[in-house]
């Protein structure tokens, strides 16, 4: 799913910023991974884990909370698990609220790996790249593909 703000986004340049918004723990070991791959990526990088122990209204002022620490006049760049749940909501939420934002929900490690490394593009085409690397990293492989090394661990 992919969301947007307003009208198209103006050709901004410039770092964008990455809000992952997901279930209890996901976010963070996503943004963990990430550092974990690329270690410099992690400035403008906010991981947002929604509790499930807390109310609606309690996980929507910690994702806005963590909106403040990040620099806004850049485009942001919403990265939610899973369409129609509550991260992904409150995400929904948050976006109307930001003058240059988007959401993209369906968020995954090829994903967010993409979407930092394209985060200097103008907003819509760095959620377009995004979006094309968390598809093309979902992939089938055979039985003897998977037992072969078809990849390789970081």
């Amino acid at each position: 799913m992919v969301a947007a703000a307003g009208s198209p986004a103006p050709a901004r340049t410039g770092r964008n910023a990455l809000v992952l918004i997901a279930h209890d723990p996901l976010a963070s070991a996503l943004r963990s991974a990430a550092m974990h791959i690329l270690p410099a990526a992690a400035q403008e990088l906010v991981a947002v884990d929604v509790n499930a122990s807390l109310t609606l209204e309690a996980n929507r002022r910690l994702a806005r909370s963590a909106l403040q620490s990040i620099n806004k006049s850049h485009g942001i760049l919403l990265l939610a698990d899973i369409v129609g749940a509550t991260p992904c909501n409150i995400a929904s939420w948050l976006v109307r609220d930001l003058a240059h934002a988007r959401l993209l929900a369906g968020v995954n490690l090829a994903m967010l790996l993409r979407a930092l490394t394209y985060r200097n593009e103008p907003l819509d085409v760095l959620l377009e790249r995004a979006r094309e690397g968390g598809a093309t990293g979902v992939v089938v492989l055979s039985a003897a593909a998977a037992t072969h090394g078809a990849g390789h661990d970081a």
